[in-house]
């Protein structure tokens, strides 16, 4: 009789692998990665930002010519926890600037990553041309991976800038 022993998965793998069945469950790229980020990372997150996700699925409202929607879930996610939570905050125009280009120097390495990843064209027809058919297997299986990359490189650079600030992601 042979035990079943239950593997213990990291932040990153956990958060990459709900992003894929959250894919096989019918939801669009960006809705994935972000679910999966606000299951495992942010539960912070409002069930209602998920409405404003619902048009950047398949290149933007599946037109497939804008940036593809898991990379643009990824951002989104990030941007959850780096993110300015209210751009009003700061009262002069240059400390706005300021703040802003702070946050995309640190959002930078994670679209790094994922230009290493996918090339540094994200646009959807693109990344999903040499699968053939929109409609088809190879490139549903295709975008399901890349949901799984672009949910767990969200959580990896989450986990960082949380353990940056002090704290625990559990």
């Amino acid at each position: 009789m042979s035990e079943i022993q239950e593997i213990e998965l990291t932040l990153v793998e956990q958060t990459a692998l709900d992003g894929a069945n959250y894919f096989r469950q019918g939801l669009n790229c960006t809705e994935c990665v972000l679910m999966s980020f606000r299951d495992n990372c942010n539960p912070e997150i409002p069930m209602e930002a998920f409405a404003m996700c619902t048009g950047f699925g398949g290149g933007f409202a599946n037109t497939r010519n804008h940036t593809c929607g898991a990379i643009t879930g990824a951002i989104m996610a990030y941007g959850s926890i780096i993110g300015r939570k209210n751009p009003f905050a700061k009262e002069e125009m240059r400390d706005k600037i300021t703040e802003l280009h702070g946050i995309y120097h640190t959002m930078e390495p994670m679209i790094r990553e994922m230009e290493a990843e996918f090339g540094d064209n994200f646009i959807c027809k693109d990344l999903s041309a040499v699968h053939g058919d929109f409609e088809g297997k190879a490139r549903k299986r295709n975008c399901m991976q890349m949901v799984k990359f672009c949910s767990g490189v969200a959580a990896k650079y989450a986990e960082l800038a949380k353990k940056e600030q002090g704290d625990c992601i559990e």
